[in-house]
């Protein structure tokens, strides 16, 4: 019989969730718990790594629910999965950028107090590394109070459906002490990303990056995310997608802005990777999981990437370690 003490589950075996088995079957040896709706593309995950020292299986809800630890990596909602696996004593890591399933994750908190286990929203690429990256720009300040968010890209089908309906809703953004809400496609900004990928226009979207970084640095007084967009997917993003969504989009990227003081000056500090979004994503999440699996994220409750409470450098360094490069802006 195969022993799964200390076991890592997955469920989800797509695009962003092939990627997040992939990064843990490289870094470590817990046996993996595989699930996914479609038993043949999970049995066919499964088979890729069949040769390697981690056992992968694919296994039922009821057996990846006895993990200690269990990535989401499935289309939201997450919330009503991850209540079920944290009531039976798994705890959770949650991938999901929509923000009212992220809203409902985070309103787990005392929860997942009292069952003295772990949920970690949004630990994906924006939002998650995002939350990683303004941790890792604040220690060039005295003090922050600007965060900027901007992504190019997607990752499997679930992410780019995602991204359409963000065009189409209201964006949500914390200024001077009151959450403003403003249309979906507006707000255009030339943002440059890492190369390969450059510049591209972006338009304020539905996104979940301000409300994660808000809970992870409640000192900000502005934060703002933007998606890059085409005149063509800010005109039907209020109509269903025109054409099925690609299996896997091409380079992604993402950058963040941040502003705040040092030595009595205003700077402007900005970093950012250019990657396979759905590569992003699972590295992010794996990693994530990883430290919650060996106890190294002990504190019980929601949480998100960047709070006080996280090893945040610790899980970057280990992000970076894993193939994701970080590019930061140097110039006047």
């Amino acid at each position: 019989m195969i022993d799964f003490s200390g076991a890592i589950g997955v469920i989800g075996a797509g695009v962003t969730g092939s990627r997040v088995v992939e990064h843990l079957v490289a870094t470590s040896n817990n046996p993996i718990l595989l699930h996914d709706q479609d038993l043949y593309g999970a049995q066919r995950l499964a088979a890729v790594h069949r040769s390697r020292d981690t056992t992968v299986s694919v296994v039922d809800f009821d057996a990846v629910a006895t993990a200690s630890v269990v990535v989401l990596a499935c289309g939201s909602p997450h919330a009503p999965l991850a209540q079920k696996l944290l009531a039976r004593g798994a705890s959770v890591v949650s991938l999901s950028d929509d923000v009212s399933d992220v809203m409902e994750l985070l309103n787990m908190h005392e929860q997942t107090q009292a069952l003295n286990k772990v949920l970690v929203v949004g630990a994906a690429a924006s939002p998650g590394l995002t939350g990683l990256l303004l941790r890792h720009l604040e220690t060039s300040f005295d003090s922050v109070d600007e965060a900027h968010v901007a992504f190019h890209g997607t990752g499997g089908p679930n992410c780019a459906v995602q991204h359409h309906q963000a065009l189409a809703g209201q964006s949500i953004g914390w200024h001077d002490g009151e959450w403003l809400r403003r249309p979906g496609g507006s707000g255009r900004e030339l943002c440059w990303f890492p190369e390969p990928v450059g510049a591209y226009d972006c338009y304020r979207a539905e996104m979940a990056d301000p409300i994660l970084l808000k809970r992870a640095q409640p000192q900000l007084q502005r934060i703002t995310a933007r998606v890059s967009a085409r005149r063509r997917d800010r005109f039907t993003s209020r109509l269903p997608m025109m054409t099925p969504p690609h299996a896997e989009g091409g380079m992604g990227a993402l950058r963040i802005e941040v502003r705040g003081f040092r030595n009595g000056s205003r700077i402007v500090e900005i970093a950012g990777v250019a990657e396979q979004v759905a590569q992003i994503a699972g590295v992010v999440a794996a990693t994530t999981a990883l430290f919650v699996q060996r106890g190294q994220v002990a504190t019980p409750g929601a949480c998100v990437l960047g709070q006080d409470s996280l090893p945040n450098s610790e899980i970057l360094r280990d992000i970076l370690a894993g193939g994701v490069r970080l590019h930061q802006f140097v110039g006047t």
